[in-house]
């Protein structure tokens, strides 16, 4: 099983925005017949109207807000995955978490609070979280991040793909040289990423 996190175009309840304009490419890449082919699996896009990670509710308009713990609209998207695996036939060593931008934060908020369900996490562009990126160290990921990105910069890779190394972690981490926040139409189409992706298994 894929779970795609959708970016901040997604946002709302009706079930279709979380598949249009840049999360085409981070949504149907697993469902190309050629792809299910080489690598059948349930793809899961749920769709937020809370964002994924958690905020104070009093925060000001203009301010992130962050706050520790784990958001409501990640906690719903856990729920979604318990759901299935008790109604569908799913091999529960090879569940994946990708996401793009505000999804690509989602991805990381993600492994730090139920990194026991995935075998390995593809963020893109992932904005700020409220941590640090070196949580459950041993679990496999990709990350990708346009060098010339000016809505979420690329520091915030770097920063978190360091922290990573630095607790035992030895993530994967692309730049695009010259790619902005659009960086997810590059990462989707890296050929090495799929056989990446699906040869993980959790331990």
């Amino acid at each position: 099983m894929v779970l795609y996190l959708h970016g901040a175009g997604g946002i709302g309840d009706d079930n279709r925005k979380q598949l249009d304009g840049s999360n085409v490419f981070g949504t149907l890449l697993w469902a190309l017949p050629e792809m299910q082919l080489r690598h059948p699996c349930y793809i899961v896009v749920p769709q937020t109207d809370r964002r994924w990670l958690r905020y104070n509710p009093e925060r000001r308009p203009g301010q992130a807000g962050l706050v520790p713990g784990f958001g409501a609209g990640a906690a719903a998207a856990a729920d979604i995955i318990d759901a299935l695996r008790s109604e569908f036939a799913i091999d529960e060593r090879r569940i994946y978490i990708t996401g793009n931008s505000m999804g690509g934060a989602g991805t990381w908020h993600m492994l730090a609070h139920r990194a026991d369900l995935f075998a390995a996490a593809v963020p893109c562009c992932g904005g700020p979280t409220a941590e640090s990126g070196a949580e459950n160290p041993r679990l496999p990921v990709w990350n990708f991040h346009g060098a010339a990105d000016e809505s979420v910069p690329v520091e915030i890779s770097r920063e978190r793909i360091a922290a990573r190394r630095r607790t035992g972690g030895k993530p994967l981490s692309t730049e695009y040289p010259g790619v902005g926040h659009n960086v997810a139409r590059w990462a989707y189409t890296e050929p090495a990423l799929p056989e990446w992706l699906f040869s993980q298994r959790r331990r």
